[in-house]
C-alpha cells in the first residue's frame, strides 16, 4: 500500500511543500515513485513522519531530528531530558507573558463601565475621571490603583449612586462639623475621618492608616484637592487633614 504525496500531507496536517522540503533535506526520502516519477509513500514511511513530527512538536531543530532517526549513537532520552529542560523553561516564561497580557487586557477593561447617559445621570456634568491619565501615570504600578480599577468596573448605576449618595451625605455632615468650630482632634471630627477611611476601603482600595495620613497630606498639598474639599466649606481641606493624623494617631497608625 502507497500513498501519494497529497494524500500524506492530508493524513498528517501538513503541507505538500514541507514534505518536498523534507525529501530534498533526506529527512524523509518515499520509499517509492510512481512511473509518472511521482512520490510514493509506505507504511514505514508514514510511521517516520510520525515521529518526525512528534519531535518537531516538541520543538526539535530538523537537523537534531535527522540525528535522532538516523544515527545509532543518539541518545534519545538525552535529547529529550534537555528538550524537556527547554520546554519548561518556554512554558514560564510563556506563562509570565499570558499573565502580562491579561494584565493589559484587564487594565482596558478596568475603570467606570457607564454609558454617557448613565454618568451624566450619577454625576452631573463632572468627569469622575478627569484625572485618569495622571493617576495612572502616578500609582498605576501599585496594588491599590490595580484594586480600584479592578473594583470600578464592577460597579453599576446604582452602586455608583449609593457610593456617591453616601460621599455627599458624609462631605454635609463634614461641613457642619467645620461649621459649628469642632476641633480636628475632637471625637466628632475623628468619627467622620474614620468613617471617610472606611469608605476608600469599601469601595475602592485598601487604605490603612499610614496611607490615610499621606491621602491627607495630598488634600491639602494639590490644590485641585484642597479646592474640592474646600468647596463644601472654607477650609475643610486643612481641618480634614488634621483630622486623619488625629484619627490615624488615635488608633496608632
Amino acid at each position: 500500500m502507497s500513498y501519494s504525496v497529497g494524500q500524506v500531507a492530508g493524513f498528517a496536517g501538513v503541507t505538500v511543500r514541507t514534505l518536498h522540503h523534507y525529501d530534498e533535506i533526506g529527512l524523509l526520502v518515499p520509499g517509492g515513485r510512481s512511473h509518472a516519477g511521482h512520490r510514493r509513500y509506505d507504511d514505514a514511511d508514514l510511521e517516520r513522519l510520525q515521529r518526525i513530527l512528534f519531535y518537531r512538536e516538541l520543538g526539535f531543530p530538523l537537523d537534531e531530528v535527522a540525528a535522532l532517526l538516523d544515527d545509532p549513537d543518539a541518545d534519545p532520552r538525552a535529547h529529550l531530558r534537555r528538550r524537556h529542560e527547554l520546554l519548561t523553561a518556554r512554558i514560564d516564561k510563556l506563562r509570565k507573558m499570558a499573565a502580562a497580557v491579561e494584565q493589559a487586557m484587564e487594565a482596558r477593561r478596568m475603570g467606570i463601565d457607564l454609558t454617557p447617559e448613565e454618568r451624566f445621570e450619577v454625576f452631573g456634568d463632572k468627569d469622575p475621571e478627569q484625572y485618569a491619565e495622571e493617576a495612572e501615570r502616578r500609582w498605576g504600578g501599585t496594588e491599590a490603583y490595580a484594586e480600584s480599577q479592578r473594583r470600578a468596573a464592577r460597579y453599576t448605576k446604582e452602586d455608583w449612586k449609593r457610593i456617591k449618595a453616601e460621599a455627599d451625605g458624609w462631605g454635609q455632615r463634614y461641613a457642619a462639623v467645620v461649621a459649628a468650630g469642632e476641633p480636628p482632634a475632637g471625637e466628632a471630627a475623628m468619627d467622620l475621618a474614620e468613617e471617610h477611611r472606611r469608605h476608600i476601603g469599601t469601595y475602592y482600595f485598601a487604605c490603612p492608616y499610614e496611607m490615610h495620613r499621606c491621602l491627607g497630606e495630598m488634600y491639602v498639598a494639590d490644590e485641585r484637592f484642597k479646592a474640592f474639599y474646600d468647596s463644601l466649606r472654607p477650609g475643610l481641606a486643612e481641618h480634614l487633614k488634621d483630622a486623619i493624623l488625629a484619627n490615624a494617631a488615635r488608633h496608632g497608625g
